[in-house]
């Protein structure tokens, strides 16, 4: 069977390869066998990708997200044969079959196309720690609002419709004007702001007509985290959840002292680290919002596996809308 691997750190354009490899042991107890018939490329992966240094030289798998069929369980497994699967949290994902353990794996609920259970864990389980996160600050649900930098990606758009549903006032942040445009129409009742214009800072403000701004929600860093940091009020907050930006934040201490302003991170990796109730809770919240907000899951491109590179560099491209999905069952062998 194929497995995308890297024998290397570096860019994924240039490291990720397909091999051909054993297929994965037969289930134990508490574990199932899946057929994955697609996955994610998230930016997540090509930053984990860029810094991953395989051991011994030996080739490693890549990816923590797929969706897929049930081909065999294990001992203990409530999920019958046949059921179709998402899966989070898988070392080496990226491959045509999969054998993991049943507390990783979500059924698909059968309305969900193959594109939007491809995409149902990561990006959703993300939106709820970055709600837990902004819900800290005592004003976030009542006059507060979040600043959402990004909110044209896929994490940012999904971010935005559920604070929506839940009556969170946010104003999305984007930068260009076509990305503005594109984020109104698609959400008419949210105000949003291009930073390409000079007085962007100043539409802002005036956008959330004398309320707080309490917390910002940053997926990029550099720069873009000092400009979120002076919109910020007394006692605001910024949630980092990228490092998309290559520089690092340019701050002076004054700036969080003077303002009592606090900075904190957050990954996907630290959900890993959630108690085993939290994990169940997210993982059927994931499920939901995936069917609730089923129009947000947007696709820019479907490549074979094959392509695995094409893939990476399409996902690593600016300006795209939705998410880079690959087709697992393309040149699948028996």
């Amino acid at each position: 069977m194929k497995a995308v691997v890297q024998s290397r750190a570096g860019d994924p354009t240039e490291v990720l390869d397909v091999a051909d490899v054993e297929a994965p042991p037969p289930p134990g107890p508490g574990q199932v066998t899946i057929a994955v018939t697609r996955f994610p490329v998230h930016p997540g992966d090509l930053q984990t990708i860029a810094a991953t240094r395989p051991d011994g030289g030996h080739p490693a798998a890549v990816g923590a997200e797929a969706t897929g069929v049930i081909t065999a369980a294990g001992p203990g497994v409530d999920l019958p044969v046949g059921t179709r699967v998402a899966a989070f949290f898988v070392g080496g994902a990226w491959r045509q079959q999969i054998t993991v353990g049943a507390d990783v794996v979500v059924a698909v609920p059968d309305a969900l196309t193959e594109d939007v259970a491809a995409q149902m864990l990561i990006n959703p389980i993300t939106v709820l720690m970055l709600r837990r996160a902004a819900q800290q600050h005592h004003s976030v649900g009542f006059d507060g609002v979040i600043l959402n930098n990004g909110a044209a990606s896929s994490v940012g758009r999904l971010f935005t419709a559920g604070a929506q549903h839940h009556q969170i006032a946010t104003i999305s942040i984007v930068r260009s004007a076509a990305r503005a445009d594109e984020l109104s129409r698609r959400f008419p009742d949210v105000p949003v702001v291009s930073t390409h214009t000079a007085d962007w800072k100043d539409q802002v403000r005036a956008a959330v007509a004398g309320r707080p701004i309490a917390v910002a929600l940053d997926p990029i860093g550099g720069t873009a985290s000092a400009d979120l940091l002076t919109l910020l009020d007394p006692g605001g907050s910024l949630v980092l959840y990228g490092l998309m930006a290559p520089e690092q934040i340019p701050l002076h201490a004054s700036t969080l002292v003077h303002r009592d302003l606090t900075i904190r991170g957050l990954t996907i990796g630290r959900w890993a680290l959630s108690s085993a109730e939290q994990k169940k809770s997210d993982l059927a919240s994931a499920a939901a919002i995936s069917q609730g907000l089923a129009s947000h899951f947007d696709v820019a491109a479907i490549y074979p596996i094959d392509r695995i590179r094409d893939a990476a560099a399409h996902a690593a491209r600016s300006g795209k809308t939705g998410t880079i999905l690959v087709d697992a069952t393309s040149g699948a062998t028996p």
